[in-house]
């Protein structure tokens, strides 16, 4: 199969006039067909995207940022989220996706290499699991890893790099890595003044604002700036919000551009085409993840080693109901905790989409724990954020007498907040 690639006389500013989206897709659709000259795709680049309504993905506006790549040496974080969107003519389920390094790659954009956050660059190391550096069998870029021996470029990595563009789809939870790894890389490119792109992606979580605030004593790569447990933004709009209240070393700010996203408020309803990690499956998972993501942190299993993870709980020693399970090793989660044992439990798979922080279920888990059981571990702090969450369930609060705690940081923290919002 022969794979053309553009010239690289190729004037990427008039090509980005086009919808490079289109072209994309058809250049692979050439690929598979063995196109034989470079003049069948010239004939088939311009196409008008059928809805105007339809939210468009900062890395699907290609136009915008194309330009700024132009004869620059190029490093980009990425993982199986930063893809581009090609809509089917007939219907959006007839679309299909071209990862961004691909795309970028198949242009003729000078890419030195991929940097890869947590799960890796294909996402699909376990989570917490060290991801070693490795080289792409696909373009054979060099990977770097962020979740390995170091969570920051360094400035040996950094040295032969111009720009630097950042794709990588979040779920607004604190706890969620990806912002943590884009606060390192802003910081190391402030330190080298290199610029940042930051392709904008929606929030699925991004229509609330809830949960307990971290308190900067619990600082971690699991949380490390003073914010709710749902925030409430894009990743774009943290990004600013980084910059503004000067959260990087030293007070450093970054340059970022953002690349935003179109079609897109706060209370969008969107369904991630590529699971951000292996075991947030679906869009019940990713809602539920910010209540449920605290079992992390204690001895109950949340669906870890089924196929419906975050969207139940359960342990061998509850009392036995009607619902059970028993998790087993499988993509995303090699080592489940009670592997191979039946846990009783409750599942939440037909819960209706949340706005809030349910922490209903962590209360109801303590309450069926024996008492000679020790059910929080260490790590639960850091994902709380603070030692309040702990010795409230402890003293017996109930899920709502606990939310209510938390409403005087989230009032003080949407107002800084409101500074950085890019969308309605």
């Amino acid at each position: 199969m022969k794979i053309f690639k553009l010239s690289k006389n190729t004037d990427l500013i008039s090509l980005s006039k086009l919808f490079v989206l289109v072209f994309i897709f058809n250049l692979i659709s050439c690929v598979e067909k063995q196109a034989k000259s470079t003049e069948n795709l010239q004939a088939i680049l311009i196409k008008k995207e059928s809805k105007n309504n339809v939210i468009v993905t900062g890395a699907n506006r290609m136009e915008q940022y194309l330009p700024l790549l132009k004869d620059k040496r190029v490093a980009i974080v990425a993982n199986q989220t930063s893809v581009i969107e090609i809509r089917g003519q007939k219907s959006e389920a007839s679309s299909k996706f071209v990862h961004l390094v691909d795309s970028l790659y198949m242009l003729n954009i000078d890419i030195k290499k991929v940097f890869a956050p947590e799960h890796g660059f294909r996402g699909k190391a376990d989570a917490g699991e060290k991801v070693m550096d490795d080289v792409d069998k696909k373009t054979g870029l060099p990977i770097i890893s962020l979740h390995g021996k170091t969570r920051k470029p360094s400035p040996e990595v950094l040295k032969n790099i111009d720009i630097i563009v950042f794709d990588i789809q979040d779920v607004g939870v604190r706890f969620y890595t990806y912002i943590s790894t884009m606060t390192y890389v802003m910081e190391a490119c402030a330190e080298m003044g290199i610029p940042v792109i930051i392709l904008d992606r929606p929030n699925p979580n991004g229509h609330y604002v809830d949960g307990p605030t971290l308190e900067l004593q619990h600082k971690s790569f699991v949380g490390m700036h003073p914010i709710p447990l749902v925030y409430g933004m894009t990743i774009g709009e943290y990004a600013k919000m980084v910059n503004g209240e000067k959260w990087l070393k030293d007070g450093l700010q970054c340059d970022i551009r953002i690349i935003p996203l179109k079609n897109y408020t706060h209370q969008s309803e969107y369904s991630l085409p590529v699971r951000p990690s292996p075991n947030l499956p679906n869009d019940k998972s990713i809602n539920l993840y910010p209540g449920l993501g605290f079992f992390e942190g204690t001895i109950i299993n949340a669906g870890r080693g089924t196929e419906f993870q975050f969207q139940r709980y359960g342990a061998p020693f509850f009392p036995k109901t009607d619902f059970s399970y028993t998790p087993k090793p499988n993509f995303g989660s090699k080592y489940p905790k009670y592997e191979g044992k039946l846990c009783y439990g409750v599942d939440l798979s037909k819960t209706e989409r949340l706005s809030k922080v349910d922490i209903t279920g962590l209360v109801d888990a303590y309450n069926k724990t024996p008492k000679d059981i020790k059910f929080f571990g260490k790590s639960f702090t850091i994902h709380a954020g603070n030692l309040n969450l702990q010795k409230q369930i402890q003293a017996g609060m109930n899920a709502e007498e606990i939310r209510a705690t938390w409403q005087g940081d989230i009032e003080k923290f949407k107002k800084i907040r409101s500074k950085y919002l890019i969308y309605k």
